[in-house]
């Protein structure tokens, strides 16, 4: 996936996070409330301006960064 569309760092935006297409929703942000249990539904119900799309883009991102500590 094409994540660096929708990926975004912005140093003035949340402290320079990885933010989705310039909203001040943050992958981490995204990635916890997957963690905790909230399914793709449920995160888009509560965040209307968020995509699938843009979900799955925080899942590539997150995948794309543990592949590189190795």
């Amino acid at each position: 996936m094409d994540y660096e569309r929708i990926i975004m760092i912005e140093p003035d935006k949340r402290g320079g996070k990885p933010c989705i297409r310039g909203l001040r929703i943050t992958v981490y942000d995204v990635l916890d409330y997957l963690a905790s249990g909230m399914t793709e539904q449920q995160i888009l119900a509560d965040f209307p301006d968020l995509t699938g799309e843009d979900i799955r883009a925080c899942l590539a991102f997150a995948a794309d960064r543990e592949r590189r500590l190795i």
